[in-house]
């Protein structure tokens, strides 16, 4: 089997890794890709939005299976041109990525179809979205209607923070069109969960818990950021929870994009806010989450490749499977300056001493001869295993010390407990 896997992060580099571990893949390409997907796939020199340049290399090199890891190429509709050329492409239709390109319309679906979640408003202009914010009981979140790259979310703790926010995203158009409107929501307090689930349109098989850390610095301050960690099992995803969220959250969504005509099929990321109110819906993903697949994906023991068949051939009920009872971790170094401004092209060093038992999946990164150079605002992501998540984040931490790069910064707080 010819496997094609769209994107080049961090997440694309796991399941480059997964992929590569069934018997039934014989070649793996990956477009873009980077530093450290190239040991593992061929690369290919095509940007993810470049549909029609995928799509006539798919058809080239005949490939059996296409994996598509970001959300833009989704939400431009790569399954649908692919499933129009007989291809088999995973994840959802153009008509059902939206309910990440647009949280208008996810917001919709929530409350339409009694999902619980933050009340909340709409604003197509910022002058009334000033009025309102005026009166507003603080903090609130303000976030951007389309794709920001995980940075269109703000927390405002005052009137200034709001206005602020505003001015940002519909004013000066900080994330292009994705500002044209905003949604302005109450604040949700309680402990956040990450549960990514596959999904045939008829049957949710979610798999195991993880924890991002979206903010940029420890004791989460700072803006937020595409992720700067996670963990996996989150403690605080428990049995009730989970049944909980699975009857009031989870089949409900995707019953709901059936009867708006927008059946799903693929992975479908939920963020929960688990309040002393029950669970509550934050924001839909229309793919694997990053880093949250740099921990989950370790889990899982059942082969990748049949799971992802039985979605696309909506058999997903036949298929048991497994997890691993380990704990994982991940931390993300970043460029400094990131989530802002930052610099390219900056040689890491001591990659060659992290030990074996340490996973290193690269985000931003470009080689040159026999080094390796930052090439983004995320670089790597160092992941490890334990018993629990305190002995995985021990093991990640211990391995981060022997990498270097100018600039280079990390959390220090993800599942620490010593």
């Amino acid at each position: 089997m010819k496997v094609l896997v769209v994107g080049g992060g961090g997440r694309e580099h796991a399941l480059v890794w997964k992929i590569r571990q069934s018997k039934r893949v014989k070649e793996v390409y990956c477009a873009p890709g980077n530093a450290g997907i190239s040991k593992a796939a061929e690369c290919v020199d095509i940007a993810v939005g470049d549909i029609d340049g995928l799509l006539k290399f798919a058809l080239d090199r005949e490939i059996d299976l296409t994996i598509v890891g970001p959300e833009v190429p989704l939400t431009l509709g790569i399954v649908d041109r692919f499933e129009e050329n007989n291809l088999r492409c995973f994840g959802p239709r153009k008509n059902a990525a939206e309910i990440e390109g647009s949280k208008v319309f996810s917001k919709y679906l929530m409350k339409k179809y009694g999902i619980p979640t933050a009340k909340y408003e709409e604003f197509s202009n910022s002058k009334d979205a000033r009025a309102y914010v005026k009166d507003a009981a603080y903090p609130i979140v303000i976030k951007a209607d389309g794709l920001a790259a995980g940075k269109g979310v703000i927390i405002a703790q005052n009137l200034s923070d709001a206005e602020c926010a505003i001015e940002t995203i519909m004013e000066e158009k900080a994330f292009s069109k994705a500002g044209d409107k905003i949604i302005i929501e109450e604040f949700l307090k309680g402990h956040e969960v990450s549960i990514l689930a596959f999904t045939d349109g008829k049957t949710v098989a979610p798999m195991v818990s993880s924890m991002d850390h979206k903010r940029v610095f420890d004791n989460d301050l700072g803006p937020n950021t595409g992720g700067m960690g996670a963990i996996s099992p989150n403690p605080y995803y428990n049995d009730e929870v989970a049944e909980n969220c699975m009857k009031n959250i989870f089949i409900p969504t995707i019953e709901a994009m059936e009867s708006e005509g927008r059946p799903y099929k693929g992975i479908i990321y939920f963020g929960v806010m688990l309040t002393d109110n029950g669970p509550k819906i934050l924001e839909y993903n229309c793919r694997f989450g990053d880093p949250e697949t740099q921990v989950v994906l370790p889990r899982l023991k059942t082969d990748l490749v049949d799971i992802i068949d039985a979605v696309i051939d909506g058999r997903l009920n036949e298929i048991g499977i497994k997890w691993s009872q380990i704990a994982a971790s991940c931390v993300i170094i970043a460029s400094g300056g990131y989530p802002g401004k930052f610099k390219k092209g900056i040689k890491i060093e001591g990659l060659d001493r992290v030990p074996d038992d340490v996973l290193v999946f690269h985000s931003g990164t470009s080689a040159r001869e026999e080094n390796i150079f930052t090439d983004g605002g995320r670089v790597l992501g160092i992941t490890s295993y334990g018993n629990n998540v305190c002995e995985a984040s021990n093991r990640v931490y211990d391995a981060l010390g022997n990498i270097n790069f100018e600039g280079m910064h990390y959390r220090r707080d993800i599942g620490r407990c010593r």
